[in-house]
Protein backbone atom coordinates (compact mmCIF):
# COMPACT_ATOMS: atom_id res chain seq x y z
CA UNK A 1 0.00 0.00 0.00
CA UNK A 2 1.52 3.20 -0.97
CA UNK A 3 1.36 6.08 1.78
CA UNK A 4 0.16 9.25 0.99
CA UNK A 5 1.86 12.29 1.94
CA UNK A 6 0.07 14.97 2.67
CA UNK A 7 1.69 18.63 1.91
CA UNK A 8 2.83 19.76 5.47
CA UNK A 9 4.17 23.46 5.79
CA UNK A 10 6.43 24.51 8.64
CA UNK A 11 6.56 28.21 9.52
CA UNK A 12 9.70 29.03 11.78
CA UNK A 13 9.46 33.02 13.27
CA UNK A 14 12.67 33.85 13.65
CA UNK A 15 14.40 36.50 15.59
CA UNK A 16 18.31 37.24 17.13
CA UNK A 17 18.43 33.46 17.85
CA UNK A 18 21.44 32.36 15.67
CA UNK A 19 22.85 29.55 18.42
CA UNK A 20 19.93 27.53 17.70
CA UNK A 21 18.86 28.90 14.58
CA UNK A 22 20.80 26.17 12.52
CA UNK A 23 19.55 23.29 14.18
CA UNK A 24 15.96 23.94 14.25
CA UNK A 25 16.54 24.37 10.64
CA UNK A 26 18.37 20.98 10.47
CA UNK A 27 15.91 18.95 12.18
CA UNK A 28 13.36 20.06 10.03
CA UNK A 29 15.35 19.63 6.62
CA UNK A 30 16.74 16.58 7.83
CA UNK A 31 13.21 14.91 8.43
CA UNK A 32 13.51 14.00 4.39
CA UNK A 33 9.99 14.33 4.11
CA UNK A 34 8.89 14.10 0.59
CA UNK A 35 6.02 17.38 0.42
CA UNK A 36 7.67 19.94 2.73
CA UNK A 37 7.22 23.64 2.22
CA UNK A 38 9.23 25.17 4.94
CA UNK A 39 8.82 28.80 5.42
CA UNK A 40 11.28 31.46 7.67
CA UNK A 41 9.99 34.57 8.73
CA UNK A 42 12.43 36.64 10.36
CA UNK A 43 11.67 39.69 12.57
CA UNK A 44 15.46 41.70 11.07
CA UNK A 45 17.58 39.65 13.29
CA UNK A 46 21.19 41.37 13.96
CA UNK A 47 23.23 38.51 15.75
CA UNK A 48 23.83 36.75 12.37
CA UNK A 49 20.61 35.12 11.85
CA UNK A 50 20.33 35.83 8.53
CA UNK A 51 23.70 33.94 7.51
CA UNK A 52 22.02 30.84 8.86
CA UNK A 53 19.31 31.51 7.05
CA UNK A 54 20.99 32.18 3.63
CA UNK A 55 22.97 29.28 4.00
CA UNK A 56 19.73 27.27 3.61
CA UNK A 57 18.01 29.31 1.67
CA UNK A 58 17.98 26.57 -1.81
CA UNK A 59 15.91 24.59 0.35
CA UNK A 60 12.86 27.30 1.81
CA UNK A 61 9.85 27.45 0.03
CA UNK A 62 9.85 31.19 1.57
CA UNK A 63 11.95 33.38 3.49
CA UNK A 64 12.10 37.12 4.79
CA UNK A 65 13.73 39.26 7.38
CA UNK A 66 12.45 42.72 8.12
CA UNK A 67 10.67 44.27 11.18
CA UNK A 68 8.13 42.78 12.86
CA UNK A 69 5.32 42.92 15.26
CA UNK A 70 6.17 40.14 17.64
CA UNK A 71 6.17 36.47 17.16
CA UNK A 72 2.69 35.89 16.39
CA UNK A 73 2.52 38.47 13.74
CA UNK A 74 5.50 36.64 11.91
CA UNK A 75 3.89 32.98 12.33
CA UNK A 76 0.68 35.09 10.91
CA UNK A 77 2.67 36.41 8.09
CA UNK A 78 3.99 32.61 7.64
CA UNK A 79 1.11 31.28 7.42
CA UNK A 80 -0.72 32.99 4.91
CA UNK A 81 1.92 32.05 2.58
CA UNK A 82 1.53 28.27 3.50
CA UNK A 83 -0.26 25.75 0.95
CA UNK A 84 -0.11 22.52 2.62
CA UNK A 85 -2.74 21.02 3.74
CA UNK A 86 -1.00 20.40 7.26
CA UNK A 87 0.87 23.35 9.03
CA UNK A 88 2.77 23.90 12.34
CA UNK A 89 5.31 26.45 13.46
CA UNK A 90 8.74 25.77 15.32
CA UNK A 91 10.28 28.08 16.80
CA UNK A 92 13.51 28.94 16.27
CA UNK A 93 15.58 27.63 19.68
CA UNK A 94 13.32 24.44 19.16
CA UNK A 95 13.73 20.97 17.48
CA UNK A 96 11.45 18.10 15.97
CA UNK A 97 13.29 14.13 16.49
CA UNK A 98 13.69 12.15 13.35
CA UNK A 99 10.56 10.79 11.88
CA UNK A 100 7.85 13.37 13.10
CA UNK A 101 6.57 14.58 10.08
CA UNK A 102 6.05 11.07 9.04
CA UNK A 103 4.41 9.94 11.77
CA UNK A 104 2.02 13.02 11.23
CA UNK A 105 1.82 11.97 7.85
CA UNK A 106 0.39 8.22 9.01
CA UNK A 107 -1.65 9.70 11.29
CA UNK A 108 -3.73 11.86 8.96
CA UNK A 109 -3.94 8.95 6.48
CA UNK A 110 -5.56 6.80 9.14
CA UNK A 111 -7.73 9.86 10.81
CA UNK A 112 -9.34 11.41 8.04
CA UNK A 113 -11.49 13.10 10.24
CA UNK A 114 -9.12 14.81 12.31
CA UNK A 115 -8.20 18.53 12.13
CA UNK A 116 -5.23 18.73 15.14
CA UNK A 117 -2.28 16.14 15.86
CA UNK A 118 -0.34 16.11 18.75
CA UNK A 119 2.56 14.25 20.21
CA UNK A 120 4.83 14.57 23.14
CA UNK A 121 7.82 16.83 23.37
CA UNK A 122 11.40 16.75 25.59
CA UNK A 123 12.02 19.22 27.64
CA UNK A 124 16.07 19.55 26.41
CA UNK A 125 18.80 21.99 27.03
CA UNK A 126 20.95 24.42 25.10
CA UNK A 127 23.16 21.02 23.84
CA UNK A 128 19.83 19.34 23.15
CA UNK A 129 20.42 17.10 26.19
CA UNK A 130 16.74 15.99 27.73
CA UNK A 131 16.30 17.12 30.88
CA UNK A 132 12.63 15.51 31.07
CA UNK A 133 10.06 13.78 29.22
CA UNK A 134 6.20 16.01 28.77
CA UNK A 135 3.94 13.30 28.60
CA UNK A 136 0.42 14.63 26.95
CA UNK A 137 -2.79 13.13 26.79
CA UNK A 138 -5.60 13.59 24.00
CA UNK A 139 -6.03 17.21 25.00
CA UNK A 140 -10.43 18.80 24.79
CA UNK A 141 -11.48 22.74 25.40
CA UNK A 142 -12.46 21.84 29.04
CA UNK A 143 -9.06 19.88 29.49
CA UNK A 144 -6.70 22.82 28.54
CA UNK A 145 -8.62 25.47 29.99
CA UNK A 146 -8.90 23.40 33.35
CA UNK A 147 -5.10 22.12 33.67
CA UNK A 148 -3.54 25.34 31.44
CA UNK A 149 -0.85 24.47 29.01
CA UNK A 150 -0.91 20.41 28.32
CA UNK A 151 0.13 20.52 24.45
CA UNK A 152 2.76 22.64 22.98
CA UNK A 153 3.35 23.71 19.69
CA UNK A 154 6.90 21.66 19.20
CA UNK A 155 4.85 18.34 18.35
CA UNK A 156 1.35 20.10 16.90
CA UNK A 157 0.23 19.79 13.01
CA UNK A 158 -3.31 21.07 11.97
CA UNK A 159 -5.41 21.67 9.57
CA UNK A 160 -4.37 24.65 7.70
CA UNK A 161 -8.46 24.93 6.78
CA UNK A 162 -9.00 25.90 10.40
CA UNK A 163 -8.07 29.24 9.86
CA UNK A 164 -10.60 29.51 7.71
CA UNK A 165 -13.29 28.64 10.37
CA UNK A 166 -11.44 30.58 13.75
CA UNK A 167 -9.11 33.33 12.30
CA UNK A 168 -5.26 33.51 13.00
CA UNK A 169 -2.92 33.97 15.81
CA UNK A 170 -3.16 36.73 18.21
CA UNK A 171 -1.36 39.35 17.99
CA UNK A 172 -2.33 41.52 20.45
CA UNK A 173 -0.44 38.68 22.80
CA UNK A 174 3.06 38.14 23.30
CA UNK A 175 3.50 35.18 25.87
CA UNK A 176 0.48 33.71 25.68
CA UNK A 177 -0.82 33.64 22.33
CA UNK A 178 0.10 29.63 21.46
CA UNK A 179 -2.19 29.27 24.54
CA UNK A 180 -5.09 31.26 23.37
CA UNK A 181 -4.91 30.00 19.56
CA UNK A 182 -4.83 26.15 20.76
CA UNK A 183 -8.64 27.07 23.43
CA UNK A 184 -10.21 28.48 20.07
CA UNK A 185 -8.76 24.86 17.80
CA UNK A 186 -10.08 23.08 21.02
CA UNK A 187 -13.58 24.98 21.16
CA UNK A 188 -14.38 24.75 17.36
CA UNK A 189 -13.52 20.92 17.17
CA UNK A 190 -13.27 18.02 18.58
CA UNK A 191 -11.27 16.35 16.41
CA UNK A 192 -7.77 15.64 17.77
CA UNK A 193 -5.31 12.69 17.70
CA UNK A 194 -2.92 12.42 20.51
CA UNK A 195 0.65 10.46 18.87
CA UNK A 196 2.30 8.54 22.03
CA UNK A 197 5.56 9.41 21.09
CA UNK A 198 8.32 12.41 21.37
CA UNK A 199 8.01 14.65 18.19
CA UNK A 200 9.72 17.51 19.49
CA UNK A 201 12.17 19.27 21.96
CA UNK A 202 11.19 22.40 23.58
CA UNK A 203 14.58 24.29 25.25
CA UNK A 204 14.82 25.48 28.14
CA UNK A 205 17.53 28.39 27.99
CA UNK A 206 18.00 32.25 29.74
CA UNK A 207 17.49 33.34 26.35
CA UNK A 208 13.74 32.56 26.18
CA UNK A 209 10.94 35.23 26.51
CA UNK A 210 9.78 33.45 29.12
CA UNK A 211 12.72 32.98 31.42
CA UNK A 212 13.40 36.89 30.60
CA UNK A 213 10.28 37.85 31.22
CA UNK A 214 8.13 35.92 33.84
CA UNK A 215 5.60 38.47 35.53
CA UNK A 216 4.70 39.38 31.79
CA UNK A 217 4.12 35.96 30.96
CA UNK A 218 2.08 34.56 34.10
CA UNK A 219 -0.36 38.09 33.70
CA UNK A 220 -0.61 37.44 30.17
CA UNK A 221 -1.39 33.41 30.76
CA UNK A 222 -3.91 34.70 33.71
CA UNK A 223 -5.60 37.45 31.59
CA UNK A 224 -6.19 34.11 29.27
CA UNK A 225 -7.40 31.71 31.62
CA UNK A 226 -10.17 34.09 32.90
CA UNK A 227 -11.11 34.51 29.69
CA UNK A 228 -11.99 30.84 29.87
CA UNK A 229 -12.71 30.07 33.30
CA UNK A 230 -13.60 27.17 34.80
CA UNK A 231 -14.09 25.85 38.18
CA UNK A 232 -11.28 24.06 41.13
CA UNK A 233 -13.34 20.94 41.10
CA UNK A 234 -13.16 20.51 36.78
CA UNK A 235 -9.24 21.40 37.67
CA UNK A 236 -8.93 18.44 39.42
CA UNK A 237 -11.14 16.29 37.71
CA UNK A 238 -8.66 16.87 34.62
CA UNK A 239 -5.67 16.68 36.39
CA UNK A 240 -6.51 13.12 37.75
CA UNK A 241 -8.24 12.22 34.30
CA UNK A 242 -4.61 13.18 32.52
CA UNK A 243 -2.75 11.03 35.06
CA UNK A 244 -5.01 7.85 34.78
CA UNK A 245 -4.47 8.11 31.10
CA UNK A 246 -0.82 8.88 31.37
CA UNK A 247 -1.07 5.64 33.20
CA UNK A 248 -2.89 3.49 30.64
CA UNK A 249 -0.13 4.50 28.59
CA UNK A 250 1.96 2.59 30.42
CA UNK A 251 4.19 5.58 31.46
CA UNK A 252 4.03 4.72 35.46
CA UNK A 253 7.01 6.56 35.91
CA UNK A 254 6.50 9.47 34.53
CA UNK A 255 3.36 9.82 36.37
CA UNK A 256 5.28 8.94 39.99
CA UNK A 257 8.39 11.68 39.18
CA UNK A 258 5.64 14.40 38.27
CA UNK A 259 3.67 13.36 41.53
CA UNK A 260 7.15 13.33 43.41
CA UNK A 261 7.63 16.86 41.88
CA UNK A 262 4.44 18.10 42.80
CA UNK A 263 5.34 16.88 46.65
CA UNK A 264 8.55 18.57 46.60
CA UNK A 265 6.85 21.69 45.63
CA UNK A 266 4.24 21.86 48.64
CA UNK A 267 7.00 21.83 50.85
CA UNK A 268 8.35 24.39 49.30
Amino acid sequence: MTTRFPRISVITPSFNQAAFLERTILSVLEQHYPNLEYIVIDGGSTDGSVDVIRKYEKFLAYWISEPDRGQAHAINKGLKQATGEWVAWQNSDDIYYPGAFKEVALAANRYLKTDLIIGDVNLIDSQDGCLREMRYVRPTYNSVRAEGMVLTNQAAFWRRALHSRIGWMNESLHYGFDYEWFLRVLRETEHVKHLTGILGGLRMHAGTKTSMHPKRFEDEYCWIRDGHNVPLWKKRFYLARRMLLTLRDGHVSYVLRGMKRRALGARG
